[in-house]
């Protein structure tokens, strides 16, 4: 199929009336899918059920002596530590264990930030007029969440296929001292799937900032979550920014939710000595200690990084069939069509389709009316507003293959019918 944007009117108008009768078809379905989010299916949750059977009557000790029954160990027990710093690349010292969720551990970091600054007398961010955060863009939603509930000022940085446009960002951050911070999906970005080159995290460690309180928000959610047989390297942020004479800018966080089991997997963070303190001195207010039980479980179940790797091959096998369909069903329906363009992830859970100016908000709404909800148009952008309403978040890992096939070729049946129409539009 040749470029829409040059056909004549007649052969668009005729293309238009078959999909219209393709679109009736699938309304008369009644097909109900849900891909607005990422989550695991029940073919990956099923990979750790073992992990459940790791503690026994009698096996709940940690190596040295911890009853992982009781309370304490606040930031962790000790092979637990072990295991994921080495997972994130640090030092045991340099690592916190949470809960379930790494999202509560960057919710809790930047909490902290306004209510106590991010090191000893540094001024508390609620103190002051203004806080601002660098936000690339398209990304995750519930980063930008979190901002906008505490009142964090966001500021769209463009993301391009190497991370966010550095050029942009050194001159913003440069220049405003209210700028205290920036949010990184560093690897297989969500909803992109870029992953940030060498030069982009060794100008993140060095950036000039007229903030001295600046940080970095390093969310490696998807650190093992490769899709092919050649996993993308990421260089090490934190020893970046201590190369580069700037040890505290950065918190790095990790989870193993799409690891293992969503609702009960292990948050980490890590940065430097003096975070970590600065931070467990704060977290002594919060909780008398994680969940300890998980933390043993987790670690007897994988017991290294590669048998961790090597149960990321397992995910990779239930998910690249899924991912591969989404290729094919935007290529055989959009491709040489000049009215959309998409991203082919090497890893991570997300593919990122790129409009028409002004269609994504039509096309989402097109294709709940005919039952299939994605991502709400916008959420990939600070305050839900993408400028150009271009950007469309897939999320394909939860729903069976043949659905995501069925899901897919009503998502371009509804790409060409609202391009179509803007294309009559503008003539």
């Amino acid at each position: 199929m040749p470029d829409l944007n040059c056909l004549p009117a007649q052969e668009l108008q005729a293309i238009e009336s078959n999909l219209m009768k393709r679109y009736q078809e699938f309304k008369s379905r009644r097909i109900s899918l849900d891909m607005t989010r990422g989550k695991p299916c029940p073919a990956q949750l099923d990979l750790s059920l073992e992990m459940l059977d790791c503690l026994g009557r009698q096996n709940y000790l940690s190596e040295d002596g911890i009853d992982c029954r009781n309370y304490g160990g606040l930031d962790g027990v000790p092979e637990a530590k072990r295991l994921f710093a080495q997972y994130l690349e640090v030092e045991p010292d340099e690592v916190i264990l949470g809960g379930n969720a790494s999202l509560n551990l960057m919710h809790d970091t930047l909490t902290r930030a306004m209510l106590h600054g991010v090191l000893p007398g540094q001024i508390p961010w609620n103190q002051l007029p203004r806080v601002k955060f660098l936000c690339p863009s398209p990304g995750y939603d519930r980063h930008f969440s979190i901002c906008e509930h505490l009142g964090i000022e966001m500021i769209p940085v463009e993301m391009q296929a190497d991370g966010p446009a550095m050029d942009q960002v050194e001159e913003l951050a440069g220049a405003d001292e209210t700028i205290k911070g920036i949010w990184c999906v560093p690897k297989y970005s969500n909803p992109t799937g870029a992953v940030y080159s060498d030069e982009v995290v060794e100008r993140l460690a060095a950036l000039q900032t007229r903030a001295t309180d600046f940080r970095i928000l390093w969310d490696n959610a998807y650190a093992v979550h490769h899709l092919g047989t050649a996993p993308a390297k990421l260089k090490n942020i934190l020893a970046a920014c201590k190369e580069a004479g700037n040890p505290e800018r950065v918190f790095v966080f990790g989870s193993t939710s799409k690891i293992t089991f969503a609702g009960a997997g292990v948050a980490v963070m890590a940065g430097s000595v003096a975070n970590m303190e600065f931070t467990r001195k704060h977290m002594a207010f919060q909780t008398i200690g994680p969940d300890k039980l998980n933390q043993l479980r987790h670690v007897r179940f994988f017991k290294s990084v590669a048998n961790i790797e090597d149960h990321m091959g397992k995910h990779a096998a239930i998910l690249k069939p899924k991912f591969d369909a989404v290729q094919n069903l935007l290529e055989k329906e959009l491709g040489n069509k000049n009215i959309a363009e998409w991203s082919k992830p090497a890893g991570g859970y997300f593919v990122s389709i790129n409009t028409m100016n002004g269609c994504a908000r039509a096309v989402v709404e097109m294709a709940a009316a005919a039952g299939v909800k994605l991502t709400p148009a916008g959420a990939t952008f600070p305050y839900q507003n993408d400028p150009l309403d271009r950007n469309i978040r897939i999320a394909p890992s939860f729903p069976p293959l043949e659905d995501i096939r069925s899901a897919m070729e009503l998502v371009g049946i509804c790409i060409q019918r609202v391009s179509i129409e803007k294309i009559l539009g503008q003539r």
